[in-house]
């Protein structure tokens, strides 16, 4: 099954509802970045909110979400869009805990309970919007609800899961997020607490066969739904771009490599792909960066 987000409302459009599954996503930035089990879970839940987060936003408009707390997994990076397109990486992806006292991956040991949030959205102004919230959990489901809450004024619940195999393959990873708008009252926001609290880990769910709009209509029924977007993996890197990066290193630079090495490598941090330039590569480049 492809990725997918869904958008929805219900209650006469006094919830807003976003719900994603991001099992392949996970793995794939899992196997391109080799995480361990617990950097795995931390990654995947931090990569489904910024999925979700990137179909609040329009056109050309793009996010980056931030999370560097003090755990030994250190930064977490993940860069999302408007059209469906992720993609991200870890400062140490070989981080892997004992389980939690819950007998879960303990994302918050891997992530760290002091620390900030940061989401930057680029919306096409002359500046960015730069959020910050203080780690509160370092479960990260938790964190997102209370930046949303804080920064964004927006009452919601943020549910994010990994389920991890023991050979460290991605069984299932996903979330949802629902938001409170204006007019929903107390005996409404009773009920969907209610179902909050009997529904399972949305990892069991997607593990069952369960598709989003059944999961959201489990919190909350009837959801609308208004929309449904293929996730994809994408990374901006490319060669010609490797290759402007290493021209505006300067000339001493260049030559410095080309006596100390004679070729170069350069990795992607986000997708991991390498570029390799040789000597007569590099040569090219120093022209060009002298010219």
């Amino acid at each position: 099954m492809k990725d997918y987000l869904i958008r929805g409302t219900a209650l006469n459009g006094k919830v807003r509802a976003f719900a994603v599954n991001t099992t392949n996503l996970v793995g794939e930035l899992s196997r391109r970045h080799g995480t361990y089990p617990t950097a795995t879970a931390a990654f995947g839940r931090t990569l489904s909110a910024a999925a979700m987060m990137g179909a609040m936003l329009k056109g050309e408009e793009h996010l980056t979400i931030q999370v560097k707390g003090n755990g030994p997994i250190g930064q977490i990076v993940v860069d999302a869009n408007a059209k469906g397109e992720v993609r991200g990486y870890v400062d140490n992806p070989e981080v892997h805990l004992p389980s939690n006292a819950l007998g879960k991956l303990d994302v918050a040991g891997a992530v760290g309970t002091e620390g900030f949030i940061h989401i930057i959205k680029d919306l096409g102004l002359r500046e960015p919007y730069r959020g910050s919230i203080p780690i509160v959990s370092g479960e990260l489901a938790e964190d997102f609800t209370y930046y949303f809450a804080k920064s964004e004024q927006t009452p919601s619940v943020v549910s994010l899961g990994v389920l991890v195999e023991t050979d460290g393959s991605v069984i299932a990873a996903g979330g949802f997020i629902i938001q409170l708008l204006p007019g929903v009252t107390d005996e409404e926001i009773d009920g969907i607490e209610r179902q909050l609290g009997s529904l399972p880990p949305i990892t069991s769910l997607l593990n069952q066969g369960h598709t989003l709009e059944e999961i959201l209509n489990r919190v909350i029924e009837p959801v609308q739904i208004m929309d449904q977007n293929d996730l994809v993996f994408k990374c901006k890197c490319s060669r010609e771009r490797v290759e402007q990066t290493l021209i505006s290193l300067g000339r001493a630079e260049i030559e410095g490599i080309i006596e100390e090495d004679g070729k170069a490598e350069v990795v992607c941090h986000f997708c991991n792909e390498a570029y390799e330039f040789n000597g007569e590569e590099l040569a090219e480049i120093l022209k060009k960066a002298s010219s």
